[in-house]
This record gives structure tokens, sequence and C-alpha cells, in this order.
């Protein structure tokens, strides 16, 4: 019985760093994933470089081509995507 006790204070710990520290990575995680997979043509975003522009087209599951100014378009990993800024609506059909 005495051995259960001392580890009480480290299971303690544990589940107070559970609650604090994993628990709020994995719903960051898990919000920006479903940012990304939303990610559409005509969106504004912002890369985690700073740089800002529109969704030109969605190439693939992992690369999108962004518009920086009028004629300047590069290829952008989405998971590097930091920020949605306008969101584009649907087309209704």
């Amino acid at each position: 019985m005495d051995a259960l006790g001392q580890f009480i204070p480290l299971i303690l710990i544990f589940a107070i760093m559970w609650f604090l520290l994993i628990r709020p990575q994995q719903k960051k995680m898990k919000d920006h994933t479903a940012m990304v997979a939303a990610l559409r043509r005509g969106d504004q975003v912002i890369t985690q470089g700073g740089l800002i522009g529109k969704v030109s087209k969605v190439k693939d599951d992992n690369e999108i081509e962004v518009e920086l100014g009028e004629g300047v378009k590069v290829r952008v990993v989405k998971s590097t995507i930091a920020q949605v800024l306008n969101k584009t609506e649907p087309a209704e059909s």
C-alpha cells in the first residue's frame, strides 16, 4: 500500500499535464487540419512565412497555388497555411 502512495503524486502531475498541455495542443491540431481541409479557390490566406495571398487553385491533397500579387503565383504546402482571412461562399447549386 505504501508503494501506491508514492505513485499518486506522479499520477496527479501527469493528469495535470494532460489537461493543461497535451489536450489543448491536440484540439489546436485538429482545428488546423479541419481549416486546411476546407481551403478552396478564392480564400484569402496567410502562410506561416507571413505571406498574404489568395488561393487560385487547390492542386492536390498536399498543395495549393496562392496568388500573391497580379500574375505572381506560388505553390504552397497546405500545412503551412497559418490562417484563413476571408472565406469564399460556396456556389449555389
